[in-house]
């Protein structure tokens, strides 16, 4: 058996695809690697319960990430290395394949994608309304997060072929609940928001005013979109807006 004849040979060849594959998947992983990291995305996911959990099992989001792209790749060579080698001779059988594959790919990485940007929403919100001294906005990050989450399941599922019909009208559903749920259950949080506007736009009082809402007499340190905050030698005191607008406002001239 002369060279050209081993060459020719389907084996040869489809050991020679798999080879090529592996080394395109491992340059490409790590391409993809370094790009992820020179644009900041370590930083970006740093904190969110993904990448803690990504660490705990030693790796990181950048590295999952990258590795899809290699695994995808090393999957793409071997079903071409396998077809070459006509270890399956079936047309159907490798067009399903070669369908099917980057629409998994796809799911997968919006999957990941959702998680992380439904963490980092999360702890955005949750940071953003950490001075919000409301029991009603605890709940908030939580209702975004998994909003998010919903929506990342419907697209996954509709890349790889699934009917999503259902879980539209669904998301449907939850979203007219959610405005429903939330009007009632952020009724004061609401209140509070609008008194906050009012106050803000008018200001009756001031920072460094001394002034008595209810019981509560302090000076007053910050007023915000939801509560005011007034202090009294040692005791701090935050007021929702919404009480500020019910029990009045008395200025201390002193």
């Amino acid at each position: 058996m002369d060279w050209q004849t081993l060459i020719d040979e389907p084996a040869v060849i489809a050991a020679a695809v798999l080879v090529l594959g592996l080394v395109v998947g491992y340059l490409v992983g790590r391409l993809n690697e370094e790009l992820l990291s020179a644009s900041g995305v370590p930083e970006a996911v740093e904190g969110t319960p993904f990448e803690r959990t990504a660490q705990s099992i030693g790796t990181s989001t950048v590295e999952i990430v990258a590795r899809l792209s290699s695994w995808f790749i090393y999957g793409i060579a071997v079903l071409t290395a396998i077809h070459i080698a006509q270890l399956l001779d079936t047309d159907a059988f490798w067009l399903r394949v070669t369908e099917f594959i980057p629409q998994v790919f796809i799911a997968v990485l919006v999957l990941i994608l959702g998680f992380i940007i439904a963490d980092k929403a999360e702890l955005v919100v949750g940071e953003y309304l950490r001075g919000v001294k409301l029991p009603e906005v605890s709940i908030i990050p939580k209702l975004i997060k998994y909003s998010v989450l919903y929506v990342t399941l419907i697209i996954a599922l509709g890349q790889i072929g699934v009917h999503v019909l259902a879980l539209l009208i669904l998301l449907t559903v939850y979203a007219v609940g959610v405005v429903v749920v939330g009007t009632v259950a952020f009724k004061e949080f609401l209140v509070s928001s609008a008194a906050g506007i009012y106050l803000l736009l008018n200001q009756p009082y001031g920072i460094g005013d001394r002034i008595r809402v209810g019981d509560q007499t302090g000076i007053v340190q910050e007023v915000d979109l939801f509560v005011t905050k007034i202090e009294d030698d040692s005791e701090e005191y935050i007021v929702p807006n919404r009480k500020v607008f019910e029990n009045g406002i008395v200025r201390i001239r002193e």
